[in-house]
């Protein structure tokens, strides 16, 4: 076999030098995927279940509001109304970072819908993945 015939080249063209494919082979960087509960955490916001999880080493009962990303990291604005805290009395609003959060599970009960914001006003996001509705 010959290689094939390559025109319009000049000999004295320099060609782009490329680092050698490392022994272990290319890998594919993917950053900030999204996490495990995903499904989950979506699912239970669009039929507003709440939700009970492992934060900080302390049980959550919260009512999601709010998932998205936000300065690259998947959050969640929610209400939360039993369990344990370190930052102040319950209920009240809480932001969690959703990589933090283990043992999730939806539960069966459910919330009318979406509470007023303190601040009379939403948060900003890079990208909301779902946000509960008003009140039904």
């Amino acid at each position: 076999m010959t290689c094939p015939k390559i025109t319009g080249m000049h000999l004295n063209t320099v060609m782009p030098t490329y680092k050698p494919i490392p022994k272990n082979g290319p890998r594919l960087v993917v950053s900030n995927p999204l996490p495990p509960i995903h499904a989950a955490l979506c699912d239970a916001i669009n039929t507003r279940h709440q939700i009970a999880f492992i934060y900080q080493g302390k049980p959550r009962v919260v009512e999601p509001h709010d998932y998205g990303m936000q300065n690259g990291q998947a959050r969640l604005l929610s209400y939360q109304t039993g369990g344990q805290s370190g930052s102040g009395r319950l209920p009240d609003w809480r932001w969690f970072d959703v990589a933090k959060m283990s043992d999730f599970k939806a539960l069966d009960e459910t919330f009318p819908g979406n509470r007023p914001a303190p601040s009379g006003r939403h948060h900003q996001w890079d990208k909301v993945f779902a946000r509960v509705g008003e009140p039904e």
